[in-house]
């Protein structure tokens, strides 16, 4: 019987950015994931959104070129990712309100997204993460890395990554 319970007090976690691979794969998640128990999730099912910003840059105080950056300039930047985050989280939290019945928490951290989401799956005790693919092939994802790659296999619980159909 705990395994019943186990099931009807899930948490998922999505990772969220400003690609639509990601919203596909929260769209995807809602669609076959929540509502696989038949009512749309179960009331106690916790949606956790989590959303990435990159560390701020530091800069010294002459760039390369021999130009100086200003406080202002770093605080500009500063809040463009600051506002940048709230347009992803806020677009994939209406996204979630079909849902009515799912709880839904927002999560926003900075630092390089492979580790930061696998630290929150096991901070926030994630049942399943849930990712979007950007579909990169094998030599841009050599070179650049693929953070669905890394958390597949870094993360402490099943990890789900949804491909978006090609159009």
């Amino acid at each position: 019987m705990a395994d019943v319970a186990a099931l009807e007090e899930r948490r998922i976690m999505v990772a969220v950015d400003e690609s639509e691979e990601s919203i596909h794969a929260l769209r995807w998640c809602l669609a076959n994931v929540l509502s696989s128990t038949g009512n749309g999730g179960a009331a106690s099912d916790t949606l956790i959104l989590v959303y990435v910003r990159p560390p701020p840059p530091v800069y010294s105080a002459l760039d390369g070129a021999g130009y100086l950056f200003s406080e202002e300039v770093t605080a500009s930047i500063d809040k463009y990712s600051r506002d940048l985050a709230d347009s992803v989280t806020e677009k994939a939290h209406k996204i979630c309100k079909e849902f009515s019945n799912i709880k839904v928490e927002v999560k926003v951290a900075v630092g390089d997204a492979r580790d930061v989401i696998c630290e929150m799956v096991e901070k926030m005790g994630a049942d399943i993460l849930v990712m979007g693919s950007h579909g990169y092939g094998f030599i841009k994802r050599a070179l650049l890395g693929s953070v669905s790659d890394y958390c597949a296999r870094n993360a402490k619980c099943p990890v789900l990554i949804v491909k978006r159909p090609v159009e």
